[in-house]
């Protein structure tokens, strides 16, 4: 098997572990409030509450665990602990699929945040295998295999959840599982041995993982740009739904195909448009497009006044799409290989911290302004607003961050992607990617 056959079957692999493990999440939401509702019998705005708090259960243990995590795979390899998360997200789902209380579904979330490296592992391998100059246009494919799960999950469970709001638990741990066979049978190590290093309980926890990079001037001004990203961005699946049943009367199969539609166009903006943008305006300025049109959305969100203006602003919300990949591009750049794993833990936690003060604020927010429909402060779409405002942040920061370390121009502390050491059964060891064209056509021979 040629060289770029192998790479393409590699970078497949972890695509499609991305892929499945989305599915599972996105499935999910649609039907989270409903099963809120029953089981506690409160209304809308009491259910937001309690979804904003089981969002902070998983975000806290993810802000704490990532750093491990990121640290135990640059040690022990990326394989292992993306394995360990999947069977973790097994289990979480399960028991949020037979909950009869509400505290079951929150000892669910801890497991599943304690486990929930999944994406920051998958990142790490990424980068293991990527050249620098190509890691813009991979981080985009991988945004695009996160959004087209966010395309296909919420629809799925939508319609699962006409059948009942724990349908979906059962399908998101039926995929979860698969996806962990996936990994067990296909996904090769990435990480060789000769470029491990020693765990180091000072550096894996979330302040040290941070400290630990400060040595790099602009990761930390970066993942101060990540932050106010996320903090908008990780409070949007959590409060859509609230929000749309709240104003716009959704069921679950309204939100999941409007969720849905905003993944395509999403997946879109990451996968076909964030690589060739990047070549050609430079990484900062796609990021700051992305990051113009989320505030631009988040706005135009919470004034629409119907369904159309609903539509209108999602699709400028999907050239948001082009941030994440433009900015993880360039933090990727700014640490050497085998600080990756550590890299990817401090940016997974960052975001974990915004996933704890954003969709916990939003929620907060909402009821506050949903509680009570005659009053004077009634306004659904203030978390929107809030939302609107961190993005504004995050655009400010990386402006100043792009201009003070001359991003654009930067030459990149990262070496070389390596070649996985250890097949899994039934896989050909991968072969370095310098000359992959990342194009589907055949190698020439």
């Amino acid at each position: 098997m040629q060289a770029a056959t192998r790479s393409r079957l590699t970078l497949t692999c972890i695509l499609i572990t991305i892929l499945i493990d989305m599915i599972g999440v996105g499935i999910i939401v649609p039907v989270l409030p409903e099963l809120l509702e029953d089981l506690t019998g409160g209304s809308v705005a009491q259910a937001a509450v309690i979804g904003g708090y089981l969002v902070f259960a998983y975000a806290f243990m993810q802000f704490v665990f990532s750093p491990v995590l990121g640290n135990l795979s640059d040690r022990f390899g990326r394989r292992p602990v993306l394995l360990l998360s999947l069977l973790g997200l097994t289990f979480d789902y399960l028991m949020m699929s037979i909950a009869p209380f509400v505290w079951y579904l929150f000892v669910g979330r801890i497991i599943a945040g304690i486990a929930g490296a999944a994406l920051a592992t998958a990142t790490a391998y990424m980068a293991d295998i990527t050249p620098p100059h190509k890691r813009t246009h991979r981080f985009g494919l991988i945004g695009a295999a996160f959004g087209l799960g966010f395309i296909i999950g919420p629809v799925v469970g939508g319609e699962l959840g006409e059948f009942g709001p724990r349908v979906p638990f059962f399908a998101a741990a039926g995929l979860a599982f698969a996806n962990f066979l996936f990994g067990l049978f296909v996904l090769p190590e990435s990480l060789p041995k000769s470029n491990r290093r020693k765990f180091s309980i000072r550096r894996a926890n979330p302040l040290g993982a941070v400290m630990a990079l400060r040595q790099y001037s602009s990761v930390l001004w970066l993942l101060a740009v990540l932050f106010f990203l996320q903090l908008a961005t990780q409070a949007l699946p959590t409060i859509f739904s609230y929000f749309t049943v709240e104003v716009f009367d959704f069921s679950s199969s309204s939100i999941g195909r409007t969720l849905g539609a905003f993944g395509i166009g999403f997946a879109f903006s990451q996968a076909v448009l964030a690589g060739p943008l990047s070549k050609g305006m430079g990484e900062p300025a796609v990021g700051m497009i992305g990051l113009t049109a989320a505030a631009i959305a988040f706005a135009g969100i919470a004034f629409s006044a119907d369904i159309y203006q609903l539509y209108l602003f999602i699709a400028v919300g999907t050239v948001s799409g082009l941030a994440p990949p433009a900015i993880n591009g360039v933090l990727s750049r700014q640490v050497p290989d085998n600080s990756q794993g550590e890299l990817q833990g401090a940016v997974n936690a960052a975001s974990s911290l915004a996933t704890i003060i954003g969709p916990l604020a939003a929620t907060q927010i909402f009821s506050y302004y949903t509680s009570s429909p005659a009053s004077g402060h009634y306004f659904p779409g203030a978390p929107f607003i809030a939302c609107g405002i961190a993005v504004v942040l995050a655009l400010i920061v990386f402006a100043i961050a792009a201009w003070r370390f001359e991003l654009g121009r930067r030459p990149s502390v990262a070496d070389h992607p390596h070649a996985p050491e250890i097949p899994a059964p039934g896989q050909v060891r991968v072969a370095p990617l310098e000359d992959d064209d990342d194009t589907l056509d055949p190698p020439r021979h």
